[in-house]
């Protein structure tokens, strides 16, 4: 009981310190940030700084320098079957391209954010913003390139801004689209993904791959250092200055998802409490039994928020579609002129 006591507060502590360097940096090392002089001298003299779309004074420091949040550039998968430190109900992205399934863990992505990987002859990108709770899954193959990402270690609109080695360009991981340097304006395809329990990736690919640490050493996977983040009455506010949604709490969770082109969201009660919704021929499912991954200080202990299944029918069989399940405030900052839905 003593040792249980003991890890706990090792890692409300943990928490603290995270939290806690994040604030400092952003009240003091942000009042530096809108500047480019600044940034070269912080390695970034390949980007281009003369294109962007957004305003340099929108860009903050999350924190950590470039590449201190380090990607995976060489992912190391085990089968499925063999996986022994997985809770059940525990959050996976799960994608299968040309017949191959791969599972990775948000205990792995919590600590990385990025996962540069291939399927036959597929590159992707994983992507995950913990401040988001953003989980989408990219083609790197752009104009006939083949990208590399990696973390700038900024923010904006507390959504984690990652960019590519090859133009050295800025990107905004919730939107998939270049806001600063040589590929400014530029958008990432998605590829539909899902973010579900690894039991339900089990039953569904029992011959599929999990993603494993490279170093099992390297960090507390397993762990949230953003304890109780999803409990918040709001995100980190000197990591967000953004307006706030005034209709729905700022960390409730929606599903957002695309109708002919077109940005849409819809409220995870509302998914909870019918079970399935129709939009626009977008077919949404709710099913319990999924851990969050920001709530409790160990991930296996988090609360259940339920898995949700985003398809559309094509000749008559449901399809996969692109999706993602993030917070509110995430949803109503970069689409301010479009409302969730709740009933």
């Amino acid at each position: 009981m003593f040792a249980r006591m003991m890890f706990r507060l090792r890692y409300v502590v943990l928490a603290c310190l995270v939290v806690g360097a994040a604030f400092l940096w952003s009240v003091v090392g942000n009042q530096a940030t809108a500047n480019p002089e600044v940034w070269v001298m912080g390695g970034w003299g390949n980007t281009d700084f003369g294109k962007h779309s957004v305003e340099f004074s929108e860009i903050m420091s999350g924190g950590p320098p470039k590449d201190g949040i380090p990607s995976i550039d060489d992912p190391q998968f085990i089968d499925a079957g063999d996986v022994s430190n997985l809770g059940a109900m525990e959050p996976v992205i799960s994608i299968e391209i040309d017949g191959q399934a791969r599972a990775y863990p948000l205990r792995i992505l919590m600590w990385h954010e990025i996962v540069n990987d291939q399927i036959g002859d597929t590159p992707i990108t994983v992507t995950y913003c913990p401040l988001c709770n953003s989980s989408i899954v990219y083609l790197r193959n752009v104009n006939g390139q083949v990208l590399d990402f990696g973390t700038t270690g900024k923010l904006r609109n507390s959504d984690l801004v990652m960019y590519d080695r090859q133009t050295q360009s800025w990107w905004q991981q919730f939107l998939g689209e270049a806001i600063v340097g040589e590929m400014t304006g530029t958008r990432l395809d998605a590829v539909p993904s899902r973010v579900e329990a690894f039991s339900l990736f089990l039953e569904r690919h029992p011959q599929g791959r999990v993603l494993v640490p490279n170093n099992p050493n390297m960090r507390r996977y397993g762990a949230n250092p953003y304890a109780h983040y999803d409990g918040r009455n709001g995100p980190y506010a000197p990591l967000f200055t953004g307006d706030l949604p005034d209709y729905i709490e700022p960390m409730a969770r929606v599903v957002t998802f695309d109708v002919d082109g077109e940005p849409h969201a819809v409220a995870m009660n509302l998914l909870r409490d019918k079970g399935s919704v129709e939009v626009g021929g977008i077919v949404l499912t709710w099913t319990k039994g999924q851990n969050s991954a920001l709530d409790a200080s160990d991930i296996t202990a988090g609360r259940d928020v339920g898995n949700i299944v985003a398809q559309e029918s094509v000749d008559g069989a449901l399809r996969d579609i692109v999706y993602d399940v993030t917070f509110a405030f995430v949803f109503n900052v970069f689409h301010p002129d479009l409302r969730i839905q709740q009933e």
